[in-house]
């Protein structure tokens, strides 16, 4: 029956009722009324580059919207300020390596957990010039490490040392800031530097303008395997959001698997949402990423999944480097109960 038909045939009604009768005819004609889509803010750990392609790509595709989230995407300061943060509601779900989440907890109490493993093993490496005659971890016994005080490299070296047979008290660290550090190797001032292998890319293509090259020596080589970059949420949103938790570790799993299947994609969504980041650059870190996120580990125990062995390991680690309770139990730090079913 047409509106036109409807209303002619329709009883006489007072103008209120005849009113509400109309606006009843529309709803049923129309149909159930669209939900709005939940809002979201998500921080990551640090300045938008090619690791964060994913979470760019995916919110340009619509693949949060498409879960009823509204996104928006905010630069980090660095994991443990994005920790810090995670409790005091100034946004809903963030990333951040394991050991601040597990240290944050375990020394403060701090209510935020990781819900997702991002990177199954850490990117930790030393970098060093490729002509410095550097090949190995044991090469650097009488060499200068520039670092920041206080970097997850450095505090992690002895454990990574002991493994390598390197003596680390033969090994010289130099307090510098963090901005610093890519020109002081490239200009020789210092031997060796701790970044992302991840971060490789970014800084060979500023080497080569002045004519150097950078190769890197991972962690992990040296049998160093623990848990790093993860998803994240305080307490209070798993208690009192958790359709949405799963509806936005979805979106997150749909971003990655497809900025997988099409790097190059991902890359040009991400540049056209954040225009500063170079797309080579971002093409370059955005590959390194991957082998971190999909491997063996992630076949064995699905995407976002968690190893209790590799779980134990990563919190010794994290324990001795910061002077902890060994005893003390991860699976506090951790809740993966949110994750897609494989």
């Amino acid at each position: 029956m047409t509106v036109t038909r409807f209303l002619s045939r329709a009883p006489r009604l007072p103008g209120r009722a005849f009113a509400l009768a109309l606006v009843a005819s529309g709803a049923l004609l129309a149909g159930p009324v669209a939900q709005a889509a939940d809002t979201v803010r998500f921080q990551t750990d640090w300045l938008p580059s090619g690791e964060h392609a994913m979470y760019y790509g995916g919110w340009e595709k619509g693949f949060f919207a498409q879960e009823g989230i509204d996104i928006t995407i905010v630069r980090g300061y660095g994991p443990s300020d994005t920790v810090a943060k995670a409790p005091t509601g100034s946004f809903d779900f963030g990333v951040a390596d394991a050991s601040s989440v597990l240290t944050a907890r375990a020394r403060q109490g701090l209510p935020v957990k990781s819900i997702a493993v991002i990177y199954s093993h850490s990117p930790h490496s030393l970098f060093v010039l490729k002509d410095s005659g550097i090949t190995s971890l044991k090469d650097l016994e009488g060499k200068r490490i520039g670092a920041p005080a206080g970097n997850s490299h450095r505090v992690y070296f002895p454990a990574v040392a002991a493994k390598a047979g390197v003596r680390p008290e033969r090994v010289n660290w130099v307090t510098m800031d963090a901005a610093a550090l890519g020109a002081q190797l490239i200009a020789g001032n210092v031997d060796a530097i701790p970044l992302y292998t991840i971060h490789l890319g970014a800084l060979n293509d500023a080497a080569r303008k002045a004519g150097k090259e950078v190769v890197a020596l991972p962690y992990v080589d040296a049998g160093f395997r623990i848990y790093a970059a993860t998803i994240i949420a305080s307490d209070k949103v798993l208690a009192e959001k958790p359709d949405l938790t799963r509806r936005f570790l979805k979106a997150v799993k749909h971003s990655f698997e497809w900025a997988r299947d099409n790097p190059e994609e991902a890359c040009r969504a991400h540049v056209r949402k954040v225009p500063e980041v170079g797309y080579d650059v971002c093409l370059i870190s955005l590959k390194a990423t991957l082998p971190f996120v999909f491997n063996a580990h992630e076949k064995e125990f699905g995407w976002g999944g968690v190893s209790p062995e590799r779980l134990a390991a990563t919190w010794a680690a994290v324990a001795q480097a910061q002077g902890l309770d060994p005893a003390w139990n991860p699976a506090q730090g951790v809740d993966t109960s949110f994750l897609p079913a494989r």
